[in-house]
């Protein structure tokens, strides 16, 4: 499979196909399980490249997507069903990374295992090309006005500490910036580029949807998902180097993935084709929300609702935080977490979240006697 893949590869995806072996129970934010196999298979022949992807630099070197595949709601969980096939997407935005993932593919384990259940890996495919930044910067510039980028996985950015679910063109290519000057051979400013883009991208079209998802330590992320068109100004060409780099990052997103939490499966992104776009083809749809991750949103929103009640002294961020960190507590805990687990996953003491969650507890027991 990875025999295309030369020695200086710096960029590379492929997609693994999975069948479960039997009914497998999922917890709505799973892309944590994903990202937390992949972290093992590399610390398992590599520790030092593991530690390095885990805290090592300010960008992550990898890129995974949700699984693609109906998963079906259950009791509050997620279930994988034994007669579905499913596909999962990792990519690679480092050399280092590259030539680990191509020898891991050489001799890639029989199963992966999430949780209580594990998926026969079927089959391993290459299907982003093997190519190295410098290709990306080189390669003839094309002759259009516009570009669609498909947002496959919700897609969000931060801002002062919030969610912005908005296809802001400086936003969306400020998230491949950092990740090109990080791991490509010459880095650009940061400002002057953005400041070029706000000037010279537009959005011309788009198809959007608004939804919510589970993911990692964020408790719920909003996101849009869709189709974006975008429009470039004539202007581009009287910065020879600005319009080169806009052209190498749109064909860095599928790589990187689009905004933050990516290595948890947010921002998945496709490069739609000129030939799609003529036809009106959109082969891969969006990876979708499923109702018990909407569940889960709504009653992390509700409790967080009610505990702002309890904080009025507080006000400002202060209460809003806290009043998140106890909903995304207690709302995981009655669907079925350890306390434990959620510790681990928040990054926080164990001994800190069980005095949330009884004060969490405490706090709706209060509620619920008031008159």
């Amino acid at each position: 499979m990875n025999s295309q893949w030369s020695n200086n590869t710096e960029l590379v995806g492929i997609t693994l196909t999975l069948k479960p072996r039997n009914d497998i129970i999922l917890q709505p934010n799973y892309t944590t399980g994903l990202h937390a196999w992949f972290l093992h298979q590399v610390r398992d022949s590599n520790p030092s490249l593991s530690a390095y992807l885990h805290d090592g630099q300010s960008e992550k070197a990898f890129a995974i997507s949700p699984l693609n595949g109906k998963l079906e709601p259950k009791n509050q969980n997620l279930i994988a069903k034994a007669d579905h096939t499913y596909t999962w997407t990792i990519s690679a935005l480092s050399q280092p990374v590259c030539d680990w993932l191509k020898t891991w593919c050489d001799r890639p384990p029989s199963t992966l295992d999430l949780y209580a259940g594990n998926f026969a890996i079927a089959q391993i495919e290459t299907t982003l090309s093997p190519t190295t930044y410098n290709k990306l910067w080189s390669a003839p510039l094309p002759q259009q006005a516009n570009f669609t980028l498909n947002f496959l996985s919700p897609t969000s950015f931060r801002q002062k500490q919030h969610h912005l679910p908005l296809p802001i063109p400086t936003n969306i290519f400020h998230s491949y910036l950092r990740r090109w000057n990080d791991f490509a051979p010459e880095s650009f400013p940061q400002e002057e580029f953005l400041q070029w883009i706000e000037q010279i991208i537009y959005v011309t079209n788009y198809d959007l949807t608004c939804t919510k998802v589970a993911v990692a330590k964020q408790g719920y992320v909003t996101g849009f998902i869709g189709n974006v068109e975008f429009g470039i100004d004539r202007k581009a060409s009287q910065n020879s180097d600005f319009e080169r780099l806009l052209y190498a990052l749109i064909q860095l997103a599928p790589y990187c993935s689009t905004g933050h939490k990516t290595t948890f499966g947010l921002g998945q992104t496709r490069l739609i084709g000129k030939d799609e776009i003529r036809n009106g083809k959109n082969e891969k749809e969006p990876i979708a929300t499923t109702p018990i991750q909407e569940h889960l949103m709504q009653r992390i929103a509700e409790l967080t609702d009610l505990f702002l009640q309890t904080k009025k002294r507080q006000g400002g961020d202060r209460a809003q935080n806290t009043a998140t960190v106890w909903a995304t507590i207690l709302a995981r805990y009655e669907l079925g977490e350890s306390l434990k687990a959620i510790a681990i996953d928040l990054d926080m003491p164990y001994e800190t979240v069980r005095k949330y969650a009884q004060a969490a507890r405490k706090a709706i027991g209060a509620l619920e006697t008031v008159p």
